[in-house]
């Protein structure tokens, strides 16, 4: 290792001798470089996280099974309809086999409700309030038993 530094110290100054004594030549031979590459800081992380994917997963029309998921919310952005249920973190899912429905319905408040006394009494004298409903259609059942007609 001395000798390579002293090689370097030679080409670099252009002449065939060192121009540091052979005590200090030594001392930059014991110098350690770093080993592995430096990782990065992983503590300002913020805002790069992925969307939620929030909105509606299936579309009006669209055919549903029982406990498919219909839309996702954050907040009553979205109100159950017939044959519609609402998970803990309002999630909207199908409780019957059907058709999707999107209705906009006028919406009255329980009157002690919070939504009635921050929402309603600001609203201009004779105003409606109108909400999106989700709702599944089931099928009508076409004919009857078999067995019922025998009787």
């Amino acid at each position: 290792m001395a000798a390579l530094t002293s090689l370097v110290l030679r080409a670099r100054t252009g002449s065939s001798w060192s121009l540091l004594p052979p005590c200090q030549s030594s001392l930059i031979a014991s110098v350690r470089f770093a080993s592995k590459k430096q990782g990065g800081s992983t503590k300002n992380l913020g805002g790069k996280s992925g969307g939620r994917r929030f909105g509606f997963k299936q579309r009006e029309g669209d055919f549903v099974h029982a406990g498919n998921i219909l839309a996702t919310q954050r907040g009553m952005r979205y109100h159950p309809g017939a044959h519609v249920g609402m998970g803990t973190n309002q999630t909207l899912y199908a409780l019957e086999e059907g058709t999707v429905r999107f209705t906009k319905e006028v919406y009255v408040p329980h009157p002690r409700s919070p939504e009635s006394t921050s929402v309603i009494c600001k609203l201009p004298r004779g105003a409606v309030l109108y909400k999106t409903f989700i709702n599944v259609l089931i099928p009508q059942q076409e004919g009857k038993f078999k067995l019922v007609d025998m009787v």
